[in-house]
């Protein structure tokens, strides 16, 4: 649902800090008064980019989970190490990716 908002705030930027905050609009996927507003209210703006990198980061560590099944029942005690190494892996994986995405 869009608000109807009727007041506007003139402000002055020089060529580089316009085109560094309509960048920085678009890799928040946000129109540039979307996104000066949330900087402005202090509100999270979070880019795009870091969700996209998530999203991989997620399709990475589930393949790793995978393999890391694959091996669990290996009687090789280097083997069974590494497996536990790898779970250890994914679940900091999972925290790191926990504080980009809040």
């Amino acid at each position: 649902m869009t608000r109807h908002r009727d007041n506007c705030v003139k402000a002055y930027f020089s060529d580089e800090e316009l085109s560094r905050l309509t960048r920085l609009a678009k890799s928040a996927n946000l129109p540039l008064s979307g996104y000066l507003r949330a900087a402005g209210l202090n509100l999270s703006v979070r880019s795009i980019l870091d969700i996209q990198a998530v999203e991989e980061l997620v399709r990475v560590n589930g393949a790793i989970g995978q393999l890391a099944e694959l091996l669990k029942d290996n009687p090789n005690p280097d083997i069974r190490r590494f497996t536990k190494e790898i779970r250890e892996l994914q679940t900091l994986s999972h925290q790191i990716m926990g504080r980009i995405t809040r």
